[in-house]
């Protein structure tokens, strides 16, 4: 299996730890859709509208990161989609707010102080940044925090699914934009986020990640 897109990107950093936990081994093909990679022909083939992730499992192609992790957990059985109704729901949701309203809010800081000055040669957006840094974000931090399980170490249950990677794969890109949870103002989500982020899959992606993105 192959996987396309950038592993700063927080879509292709959520397939990435997902395999990752699940030991399904792949191929990370860097592309970087903004650029000439756009024009890569296995991307392309796998990818026609340039979109990442992308991915080519045995002549199946792919795109989207949730699409992706639905087919590999129908391909290798069950583990981080919940099979108990309420439990899904719960980590679908989770998944949706990630890939929608947290990325977008992180997307601003990360975009503005890293991609574009970093990657693209040209100045960000500051006020955008600092706006998302100093107003979106943590308007959105409390309304997680007061969704955080008292008596878990997971969003959903007793166990890892796909709502903590999709959540805690935001936050890395707030790391990257210089940004960190207030412990003292959101201790429940600093806590969570800090135990998710220990596990190896989590700390081998952002490892290699910070020498990307310096």
């Amino acid at each position: 299996m192959k996987i396309f897109g950038a592993a700063l990107s927080p879509f292709v950093r959520k397939v990435m730890v997902y395999c990752a936990e699940r030991e399904i081994a792949f191929d990370h093909a860097p592309i970087f859709p903004m650029g000439p990679d756009a024009e890569n022909p296995e991307f392309k083939a796998a990818s026609p509208m340039a979109k990442i992730p992308a991915m080519e499992d045995e002549g199946y192609t792919l795109v989207d990161s949730s699409a992706i992790i639905h087919y590999l957990e129908a391909k290798h059985g069950s583990a981080l989609i919940p099979d108990d109704a309420k439990a899904r729901g719960t980590a679908i949701y989770f998944d949706e707010i990630a890939d929608t309203v947290f990325a977008g809010a992180t997307g601003a800081v990360f975009f503005n102080r890293v991609v574009a000055p970093k990657f693209m040669g040209r100045e960000g957006d500051t006020v955008a940044a600092d706006l998302a840094e100093n107003e979106t974000i943590p308007a959105l931090l409390e309304k997680l925090e007061a969704q955080i399980p008292q008596d878990s170490d997971f969003l959903v249950g007793d166990a890892l699914t796909i709502a903590d990677i999709s959540m805690a794969g935001g936050f890395v890109n707030m790391k990257h934009g210089g940004i960190l949870v207030d412990e003292a103002k959101f201790p429940r989500t600093a806590n969570w986020l800090a135990g998710i982020w220990a596990r190896p899959s989590f700390a081998a992606q952002i490892a290699m990640e910070e020498k990307i993105a310096g």
